[in-house]
């Protein structure tokens, strides 16, 4: 799972001279026009996130906190209807290819900025917005080498020293009432891991700093710790009790943040009916590998020529049996995924699938105001940090589960799930696409990201491996990857029918666990999952049905001039804007308004 820092409730852009680069260069009024309020947006909203800016690798507030108030709330909202009255303003069938595209991109991103803040509300009943904004005012500080450390300290300083105030605010913000009790439940987990990233990542440096800034520091950790316990006091004793919010948002706030998180043609209607097909056909595929390895262990088996859904899932099921008896010790993830990361990285510089850019990446132990929500993540430097670490964070196991569940994950994650989970988040998945976008010189578009094309991307680089014979065209690995594909599935299909359909606990693990072959802790988690968030599951399948559609596409239009690798780069070279402008950008063809 890519975390999207760039796309959080508070977008932000940042400044800097020549950020539109050479690929958008002025060339008519238009254009010009437009790159004008470009350069108004990027310097003027950083101001309303500073923990966002920090993330993207503007550094100019990092000695500042947010502002969650109303009064806040408003002046983002009076500033993105601004910049939509002055696209309104600019005629877009004169501008550039790459400069149309930003112009959509833009548009369509302060449309969503407004419909979040004023029809959504999730300030007002998601108390994970803040979990997350108070860690990573710390976090995002901490974890990269971007400025000397004594002066990352005193910023830390900073921002503690303003923690009093945020939680103030955060407390007057959100409506017990409307809070759904799961989203209680989880912010009561995450709020303790901002105490734990203050330990881990601010305590062990005290001494870089000179005495007076030292003494200054640790006065703002023990207000800090008093804030953050008082806080979970709160969150124990106020706001769980009163927590009756429902979790689904409903047909139509669903299909209209549907539309703003997946920029793309498809509806709501025609997902639904691909996912339903491709989960048919996807099994039969398996059912087909299957064949093979059973009949490998049982060599004198006869398959009946009209095999029923049962027998099918029996044999898929003895095929994903076999894969699950390689598993790996669930202290030894880490040092997995250290290892499957050198495996796809030999493969893909042997195939030579796609240029590999040198970028550093480092596999940690997710943080623990991070856990809750998924496996583990793929945490990307801002476009304007190119070069620092990405950070492939995988979660440790939950100290309190039983030995059951336990070996229930350790089936999930089994050694060749530990590969395809690195394929995704690093190589060739999130760190390498990551990387090559933010080399793009227009660092709104930057800005502007499609999850779902990130998402679909690494979804589709997971096929990609699988269809060039990673190790050696393994069918268990075949069917493990084929497995995780159709967990897209699942999450594409659930999605949807929790948040529209009341569709219920039970449902929803009977088509992870049967119709998808999931064990039961990562089904578990996935309703979690499911409850917190709504639309993001959908981007993995959506992703992938573009990405897929794209490729074939230019496999017809190219003929014999196609090329994997250069298909692949050119993709990436435009950033990571939504699928439906890469198309229009690959094939020359006219930029659609909107």
């Amino acid at each position: 799972m890519y975390r999207d820092t760039r796309l959080a409730s508070w977008l932000f852009v940042v400044v800097q001279v020549g950020v539109m680069g050479p690929v958008t260069r002025a060339d008519s009024a238009a254009d010009r026009q437009f790159e004008r309020l470009a350069a108004r947006f990027i310097d003027e909203f950083p101001a309303l996130s500073p923990v966002s800016a920090t993330g993207l690798g503007d550094h100019r507030y990092d000695g500042q906190l947010n502002d969650v108030s109303a009064e806040s709330r408003a002046r983002q909202a009076a500033f993105n209807r601004t910049i939509l009255a002055a696209l309104a303003r600019i005629e877009t069938d004169k501008l550039s290819p790459a400069n149309r595209v930003d112009h959509a991109l833009l548009k369509h991103r302060s449309e969503a900025s407004l419909w979040r803040a004023e029809r959504l509300e999730e300030w007002a009943w998601n108390p994970l917005v803040y979990t997350r904004l108070a860690g990573n005012a710390v976090y995002g500080l901490t974890a990269r080498e971007f400025a000397p450390l004594p002066q990352r300290l005193a910023h830390v300083a900073d921002r503690l020293e303003e923690f009093p105030r945020l939680f103030r605010q955060i407390r007057a913000t959100l409506e017990p009432k409307r809070v759904p009790k799961v989203h209680a439940e989880t912010a009561i987990k995450q709020n303790r891991g901002v105490l734990s990233v203050i330990e881990n990542t601010v305590v062990p440096h005290l001494a870089a700093l000179p005495e007076g800034e030292r003494q200054r520091l640790e006065r703002a950790i023990v207000s800090a710790r008093q804030v953050v316990t008082e806080h979970q006091q709160w969150l124990e004793t106020e706001l769980l009790p009163q927590a009756t919010g429902d979790f689904r948002i409903g047909r139509e706030r669903f299909d209209q943040k549907l539309a703003f998180t997946l920029h793309t043609p498809l509806t709501r209607q025609r997902i639904r009916e691909r996912a339903d097909s491709e989960l048919r056909r996807v099994r039969d595929q398996m059912f087909d590998i299957a064949k093979q390895v059973y009949v490998q262990a049982h060599p004198f088996t006869k398959f009946p020529a009209r095999p029923s859904d049962a027998y099918k899932q029996s044999i898929i099921r003895a095929g994903l049996e076999m894969a699950y008896q390689e598993t790996v010790a669930g202290d030894a993830i880490v040092e997995t995924a250290k290892h499957s990361l050198a495996l796809a990285t030999e493969f893909v510089r042997r195939k030579d699938l796609m240029t590999i850019p040198d970028d550093p990446v480092e596999i940690i132990v997710m943080p623990e105001f991070r856990r809750g929500v998924s496996l583990a993540y793929c945490d990307s430097p801002g476009p304007l940090d190119v070069g620092q670490k990405t950070f492939y964070a995988v979660a440790p196991l939950p100290l309190n589960w039983t030995t059951d569940q336990v070996r229930s994950f350790m089936r999930e994650y089994n050694l060749r799930s530990i590969h395809n989970l690195t394929i995704h988040e690093a190589m060739p998945g999130h760190f390498l696409q990551l990387a090559h976008s933010n080399r793009y010189p227009g660092k709104l578009r930057a800005v502007l990201s499609s999850g779902v094309f990130i998402e679909g991307w690494a979804v589709y680089v997971e096929q990609v491996m699988r269809e060039e014979g990673f190790l050696d065209g393994d069918p268990l690995m075949q069917l493990i990857v084929l497995k995780w594909y159709l967990r897209g599935i699942a999450n594409a299909i659930m999605d949807q029918a929790i948040h529209t359909e009341n569709m219920s606990r039970d449902a929803a693990m009977r088509l992870m666990i049967e119709d998808t072959f999931q064990e039961e802790r990562e089904a578990a988690g996935k309703w979690v999952r499911a409850q917190l968030t709504s639309t993001q599951l959908s981007t993995y399948f959506v992703g992938y049905l573009e990405h897929i559609d794209m490729r074939e596409e230019a496999k017809r239009r190219w003929g014999d001039a196609f090329n994997l690798k250069a298909y692949h780069d050119k993709v990436m070279s435009f950033g990571s804007p939504p699928t439906r402008f890469v198309r229009s950008l690959l094939f020359a063809e006219g930029i659609a308004n909107e």
